[in-house]
């Protein structure tokens, strides 16, 4: 996915961090989901560059 083609978040709508403090939907960190509307768009480009190496984000 292109950056200049991504949506303004990573949320699927799938969040879930029973197990950890990892999304299961988007991939992220509960910091990160909390974080997210301060964040930089650098900052933002990080963790969407890991998110998606790491095969987020994930709808089911």
């Amino acid at each position: 996915m292109e950056k200049n083609n991504r949506p303004d978040t990573p949320c699927v709508a799938v969040c879930s961090t029973t197990f950890d403090d990892v999304c299961r939907g988007c991939g992220r960190t509960v910091a990160e989901v909390a974080d997210w509307v301060f964040m930089s768009q650098e900052q933002k480009d990080l963790v969407w560059d890991r998110i998606l190496s790491e095969g987020y984000p994930r709808r089911n």
